[in-house]
């Protein structure tokens, strides 16, 4: 049993720092609800990362706070948020046009489950109290170039996320390019998925158990 007490486990802002540094300069990058819309806390004053609403805004800045909050200005997840220089705003529609027609480079999406071929599960568990909702998802996982998932690695029980196939209703077939969790960072690739990083008190054998898959090591 591994005793991850000893372990430093990435907070949702390490996460959300690291996700950053694989986002090349001018890319148009979509943030999924839920943990991956901190990401826009992180950007780099000193880089280019134009990020994509598909409510419609283009352009969209860090959270809003206090004086900046305008309840008409809000993200995909309703959270009210900042316009950066040059920034736009269009139709919902038209959003779902750049994301259909291959114009959002990247997209971060949460996820339930991942499978060892980057099938990605995120929409529905099957619990009884929650609202299933898949919004965008299906949309973003397949019409964006690369997609990202910004997830914990275990859930609650202590289970992986990681699958050999997803038993949730699935989001999308063999979409997910790498998986960034509060352990480790996980490429997929055509031979298997392949740990790029893990965190400080984490052997590469103690990620493979608690995994529960077989990877390779970058």
């Amino acid at each position: 049993m591994i005793d991850l007490s000893q372990v430093k486990k990435r907070s949702t802002a390490d996460i959300a720092k690291r996700i950053v540094q694989d986002i090349p300069d001018g890319a148009h990058v979509n943030l999924g609800i839920g943990q991956p819309m901190t990401i826009s806390n992180y950007l780099p004053l000193d880089r280019e990362i134009v990020l994509h609403s598909e409510n419609g805004l283009l352009g969209m800045g860090p959270l809003a706070q206090g004086d900046e909050i305008d309840e008409e200005l809000v993200n995909a997840g309703k959270q009210p948020v900042t316009m950066l220089p040059g920034a736009s705003l269009c139709h919902h529609a038209d959003s779902f046009v750049m994301i259909r027609g291959g114009h959002i480079d990247i997209c971060v999406l949460g996820a339930f489950q991942v499978s060892i071929k980057g099938d990605i599960a995120n929409w529905r568990t099957g619990d009884p109290k929650a609202i299933p909702a898949v919004g965008g998802a299906m949309d973003l996982a397949l019409g964006a170039k690369k997609l990202f998932v910004m997830m914990e690695h275990l859930t609650k029980s202590g289970e992986s996320k990681f699958v050999k196939e997803c038993t949730y209703p699935l989001t999308a077939l063999e979409a997910v390019d790498c998986v960034y969790t509060d352990l480790a960072t996980i490429a997929v690739t055509p031979e298997g998925l392949v740990a790029v990083d893990w965190v400080d008190g984490l052997s590469f054998e103690d990620l493979q158990e608690l995994s529960g898959i077989q990877l390779r090591k970058y």
